[in-house]
């Protein structure tokens, strides 16, 4: 079944950690051509487009715009703190392989 993304409470907590809603913005999660493995994330903090699929949670918003939307089918957006760094980091089922910078995939 094909779902939408899904947003973690980790990720949403580190979004009202920053005030992105504060601001009036977003965490944008698209998928670019590009990258190492032939596709890649942008992720960035943007403003809601008409057009966008919002996921809200703890008052905070990620949106997807519809051409970056079949590409994060069942994907998990997450936020990761390891002792290398924090980061957002999507975990996709669909890409068949990634690159080691976690940025970059093939499908």
């Amino acid at each position: 079944m094909n779902l939408p993304p899904k947003v973690t409470p980790r990720a949403f907590e580190r979004l009202s950690e920053i005030g992105a809603a504060d601001q009036g913005k977003a965490l944008r999660v698209a998928v670019e051509g590009g990258g190492c493995s032939g596709f890649q994330y942008e992720i960035d903090l943007d403003e809601p487009k008409e057009d966008d699929l919002v996921l809200e949670g703890e008052g905070q918003k990620v949106v997807v715009d519809s051409v970056s939307l079949p590409f994060l089918t069942n994907a998990v957006i997450d936020f990761s703190e390891e002792l290398i760094g924090a980061r957002f980091v999507i975990d996709n089922p669909n890409a068949t392989s990634a690159c080691g910078c976690g940025t970059s995939f093939s499908m």
